[in-house]
């Protein structure tokens, strides 16, 4: 699968839930990068990964979460 941009909506309170974003997203080796934005609520994602793969490892944070569309 090409490299997509995906965007996503995280409910983020402070740096450890951004934090907690980067670090499941992190073990995934086809992930090539992961920004967050605490004032945004989102999470912006480089992979050749689907975007449901990427929604169930952000699931993993235990926020609510849902794929916005592509960035």
């Amino acid at each position: 699968m090409a490299e997509q941009k995906y965007l996503f909506k995280m409910e983020m309170t402070c740096d450890g839930c951004a934090n907690a974003a980067k670090r499941v997203l992190g073990k995934l080796p086809e992930v090539k990068s992961v920004e967050t934005s605490l004032e945004a609520q989102t999470v912006t994602v480089v992979s050749t990964l689907s975007s449901d793969v990427l929604l169930e490892s952000l699931k993993k944070t235990g926020k609510e979460c849902s794929f916005i569309g592509l960035a």
